[in-house]
């Protein structure tokens, strides 16, 4: 381009300004034209982008909003319907409801361009299309799913263009290439259909090979297809103005008020005279059953006269007025003419074989709605030369709101002109048959109907092929981010980077919209792409105005959030107008396709203006969960994992995580915690390391949860600093989950034994359950499947129902699913075990848990001594059990009384210093003060005097007394669960007594001796499950 203007200036320069004029006009000239050889309407794709991005652009001339922008837009929105549909749209709708859709959908494209002009300007245009410039700026989940819609719409679109080209091809220009024919009458709407359906497949794989083997000729084409498309509107409006004053001859021929195909008859007339005599037309012959005047004729032929009005009157013979108002008709009903005296006979039956004009299909607003919409698609190609424009961020949104201008003003003016100038009989007639065939817009044309036909023919064609040039490229370039790894095979081309495997798909998914073969059914499914395509621009616009997206600071100052929250509606409100069922599909694979982009991690470096949504959400739901405790109804282990981690930061015990992932079963809140000994100055590396470690672990085991690693100078105190700071407002833990330290008797151990136990007494002032895994490198993996088995747990003191609700959860995860649970109780002496249960099978039932019961029985001076401080929960859990049989109204008032927690310290004073010594206040009582009394006085001898023994014993015997329990205990236990796959049980409360420790430790390692899998359960005293729903 350079040479020849400096050739150009060189040779002006030497004839020393002998002839001035010519030569400022020729530079102005040849750079005109220099730009026009340079005009090309495809998309960039990756190369260009990706040539970007080193920035070792070739210097290629800078194009600017005109020929950049401005044209290409103008060559896609103008298109296939506007020659096709547009008329038969005016003649169905009328001229107001016409109008009415046309604004919808231009106000449409109109808002979203708007938003584009926004993304346009916030930030550098990247090169390579529309695709590149959207998801870069929205992050990659909009960008994405926009990225598909518009690759979808862009694929249906070629398919229509090619239905399109093959409509004009067989209809108006030459009718006899068809190859299938309708043997009968009525049969010619599917013989075209197949005809659409086996030509269209042969120019698909004749486009596609074009395609394959040489863009540059597309590009080459594509400004002939631009003058076709120019000329052709130029024809239309010259032929509105040449009918006013002198509209052209196209006779339309009337029977009554029915309109006749002039396909098969020539003159417009009953009876011919020539040479004195009269003879029958042709058209006598196709409504009578012989050519004889005396014939017998079909009852309405023989009724109304043969009329033969004007097809087009013009512009000023005030047709207008017939065409204001709308007439919808129903498939297959005669187009006939309004205010026309028409006299009904009996119907012959045969009416199909008339040769009126028939409608093709049933009409109504919403159909036309989605029929009309393509026609005003096509607002991204203004971004698809990105790259080479010389100030992309002006040009783009100047030329495609110009370019949207531009077109809405002919669309709107074409629908009055037409309107006004034709028929309404000719602007029904879809295929023209009334004026013999012809194009109805062509027949408006100046000076001649072939200028449309051709013209459409070629832009049509053209149009078919850009869409299939800039689809693959399209999905490449989605294919090549990575976002969507199931369409990452598409990314691969030639050497010169044209797609290969893209355009492959590409033609296979316009096959499917060929076989449909009707424009008017393929129209509706890419209205629902592009619509849900601008939707999300539109949508994707609003939210990062309204989330105040840090990066989100577009610089197009028509830009306001509303107007993209007006799209986004208008949008969806006509996705749901075209067609309610389509348009649940489209938002359904959309909605698929960004969770599913969303699911697999879109880690792209370009930012995202969704992460803050999700941010803002999880603040909003923070701050509404308050900070009291939770309804029975709802409370769910929310758990602290305590890990170990060895000197390598790597994680001792994995299981306790399969453990985790299977009783949590990705609900609720998982913390995995763990704590470095040291000070966190030194040990930043160490933590990190650590922290990725878990993490990776908690993604292998399917752990879904936060990580926390806490540096302390010593191990105790970094538990403790977990368990009281995990978590967030609303989102604590309320129980923790450790294993069991099985070398607890080394004294090298770390964590020993002290840490455990002071462990276990922190969690009980913190009000939080506790789960101790004993033997949990024996606990299955998430891959394991029991066939069978059973999980047993053993009731020994009622700690609010945790013990009930652990197997439930455990067994809604696959490991665990076929497993039974048992529950098993122990009977003291003066229990009635039959009646006991009874009464814990009714509890079950109405907990809704399935479970079988056994009772066990014991002695009572054997159990008296499990615990200190849950003997007075042992009546709890008997007085449970007759809680079951209380009265009605009475179980009422114990609901009310369920979160009382007072009970205990306002109960007699007899047991007032038991009480207190026993349980902290928290323990919530679930029966009434009297009845309390009551049962103390009914079982006073025994438990009293249990109570003082217990106190007044030394400690040395209180420990023999409690190894006798745990081997008692432990011997009815295995005797039971030996071979169960878990055993849950309850866990007994540390001494008050810190002396007492080891031995504790090791009454509880008497206890779960010789069982596989075992689960010491504390609760943390509040009812977690209720029987009320």
């Amino acid at each position: 381009g350079m040479d020849r203007r400096c050739n150009v200036g060189w040779k002006c320069w030497r004839k020393e300004f002998e002839d001035l004029k010519p030569c400022f006009i020729n530079p102005m000239v040849s750079s005109l034209l220099n730009k026009l050889a340079n005009y090309t309407n495809v998309t960039q794709g990756v190369v260009e982008h990706e040539a970007d991005e080193d920035s070792k652009r070739k210097e290629v001339p800078r194009m600017g909003t005109f020929i950049g922008v401005y044209l290409p837009c103008l060559q896609n929105i103008l298109g296939v319907i506007l020659f096709l549909r547009l008329t038969w749209i005016v003649g169905t709708a009328g001229v107001l409801e016409s109008f009415i859709i046309v604004f919808m959908c231009c106000a449409c494209t109109m808002l979203t361009a708007i938003s584009m002009s926004a993304i346009a300007t916030n930030g550098v245009v990247p090169a390579g299309g529309s695709y590149y410039m959207i998801s870069r700026s929205l992050g990659p989940e909009f960008g994405g799913a926009v990225g598909l819609c518009f690759y979808l719409g862009t694929t249906f679109a070629g398919a229509m263009y090619i239905l399109g080209t093959i409509e004009i091809l067989l209809t108006y220009i030459s009718p006899s290439a068809a190859i299938f024919k309708a043997e009968e009458v009525g049969e010619e709407t599917e013989a075209m259909l197949n005809n659409m359906r086996v030509y269209g497949t042969c120019i698909i794989v004749l486009m596609a090979i074009v395609v394959f083997v040489g863009v540059k000729y597309v590009n080459k084409l594509a400004l002939v297809f631009l003058a076709c498309v120019i000329l052709s509107i130029i024809a239309i409006y010259a032929g509105v103005i040449k009918t006013a004053i002198d509209p052209p001859d196209f006779p339309i021929c009337l029977l009554g008020n029915r309109t006749l195909s002039k396909r098969s008859f020539d003159v417009c007339a009953k009876f011919t005279e020539g040479n004195n005599e009269t003879k029958t037309t042709n058209l006598w012959l196709l409504f009578c059953n012989s050519s004889s005047p005396t014939a017998m004729c079909d009852d309405y032929f023989s009724l109304n006269n043969v009329t033969e009005i004007q097809g087009i009157p013009g512009i000023l013979s005030g047709v207008l007025i017939d065409n204001l108002w709308s007439t919808y008709s129903e498939k297959g009903s005669i187009v006939e003419k309004k205010n026309q005296p028409s006299v009904s006979g009996s119907e012959d039956l045969k009416i199909g074989g008339r040769p009126y004009v028939f409608t093709d299909i049933m009409t109504y607003f919403t159909v036309l709605v989605g029929i009309y919409f393509p026609s005003v698609t096509g607002i991204m190609a203004g971004s698809n030369r990105s790259g080479d424009l010389k100030d992309a961020q002006k040009s783009i949104p100047t030329g495609t709101i110009l370019a949207i201008s531009t077109t809405s003003f002919i669309y709107l003016s074409c629908i009055v002109l037409f309107g006004a100038c034709i028929e309404g009989v000719v602007l029904r007639d879809k295929f023209g048959e009334a004026v013999n065939g012809n194009l109805v817009v062509g027949t408006l044309a100046w000076p001649s109907p072939w200028v449309i036909v051709i013209g459409s023919f070629f832009s049509t064609c053209g149009a078919g092929l850009q869409s299939l040039t800039g689809a693959p490229r399209l999905l490449q370039a989605i294919a090549r981010d990575g976002i969507v790894p199931f369409i990452q095979v598409f990314g691969h081309g030639k050497a010169n980077g044209e797609p290969t495997w893209a355009l492959l798909l590409t033609a296979a998914i316009c096959e499917i919209g060929i076989l449909i073969a009707s424009l008017d059914n393929v129209a509706p499914i890419l209205s629902m792409f592009f619509l849900m395509c601008y939707m999300f621009v539109n949508l994707a616009c609003a939210v990062q105005t309204l989330l105040r997206t840090p990066n989100w600071r577009p610089r197009f100052k028509y830009y306001h959030w509303t107007l993209s929250f007006l799209g986004m509606s208008l949008c969806l409100a006509l996705m749901f107008i075209c067609s309610w069922y389509y348009a649940l599909i489209a938002m359904l694979i959309a909605g698929c396709i960004y969770k599913y982009i969303e699911y697999r991690g879109a880690e792209k470096e370009w930012g995202d203006g969704i992460r803050g949504l999700s941010l803002n959400a999880a603040r909003y739901a923070l701050l509404r969960v308050e900070d009291g405790p939770p309804h029975t109804k709802n409370w769910r282990p929310q758990l602290l994992v305590l890990l170990n981690l060895d000197c390598e930061q790597l994680v001792k015990h994995p299981r306790l995580l399969s453990f985790t992932s299977q009783l949590k079963a990705g609900k609720g809140l998982t913390i995995v915690g763990s704590v470095l000994q040291g000070t966190y100055l030194d040990k930043c590396v160490e933590t990190q390391k650590a922290e990725e470690n878990v993490k990776a672990l908690m993604g292998v085991e399917k752990t879904k949860g936060f990580c926390q690693i806490v540096v302390s100078p010593s191990f105790r105190d970094g538990i403790s600093h977990l368990i009281q700071s995990a978590g967030l407002g609303g989102m604590k833990h309320n129980t923790v989950l450790m294993a069991w330290p099985q070398s607890w008797k080394q004294t090298e151990n770390h964590f020993s034994w002290k840490n455990f136990v002071d462990t276990v007494r922190e969690t009980t002032a913190a009000q939080q359950a506790l789960l101790v895994a004993k033997n949990i490198d024996l606990f299955p993996t998430n891959q394991e499947r029991f066939t069978e088995g059973n999980i047993d747990v053993w009731w020994i003191v009622h700690d609010g129902g945790m013990l009930m609700l652990l197997p439930f959860l455990l067994r809604q995860h696959k490991v665990w699913r076929k497993c039974k649970m048992r529950i098993f109780t122990v009977a003291q002496m003066d229990d009635n075990s039959i009646q006991m249960k009874k009464d814990l099978q009714m509890f079950l039932y109405h907990l809704r848990l399935n479970a079988e019961v056994e009772v066990v029985e014991m002695h009572n001076s054997d159990i008296s001594a499990y615990t200190y401080e849950r003997t007075l929960m042992m009546e709890q859990r008997s007085q449970m059990l007759k809680q079951m049989q209380l009265s009605k109204n009475e179980r009422e008032r114990e609901a009310q009384l369920i979160h009382d927690r007072n009970t205990a310290s306002r109960s007699a004073p007899a047991v007032k210093a038991s009480v207190a010594a026993a349980m902290p206040e928290k323990v919530q009582m679930t029966w009434t003060k009297e009845k309390f009394v009551a049962e103390k006085h009914k079982n006073k001898d025994t438990s009293v005097s249990g109570f003082k023994d217990i106190f007044n014993m030394k400690p040395n015997q209180s420990n023999v007394r409690r190894m006798h329990t745990a081997v008692k205990l432990n011997g009815v236990v295995l005797n039971k669960s030996q071979h169960a796959q878990l055993v849950l049980l309850n866990m007994p409360g540390p001494p008050k007594n810190r002396k007492g420790d080891e031995n504790y430790m090791e009454f509880l390692e008497v206890l779960t001796e010789g069982l596989d899998r075992v689960l010491l359960v504390r609760g943390s005293g509040r009812e977690v499950i209720t029987i009320y729903s």
